[in-house]
């Protein structure tokens, strides 16, 4: 594989992760707003 090829598939898996985060951030939004719940700030030993 080429310098180049490599590029471009690397530009692929670039274009697809930033759609994934997209649609990550709109889904997160809109369970939000559907979503009254409660968080525990408590730091839980592991």
């Amino acid at each position: 594989m080429t310098s180049t090829e490599k590029i471009a598939n690397a530009k692929k898996r670039i274009n697809e992760l930033e759609r994934l985060i997209k649609c990550w951030d709109t889904s997160e939004e809109k369970n939000i707003n559907k979503i009254d719940f409660e968080v525990n700030n408590e730091k839980v030993a592991a």
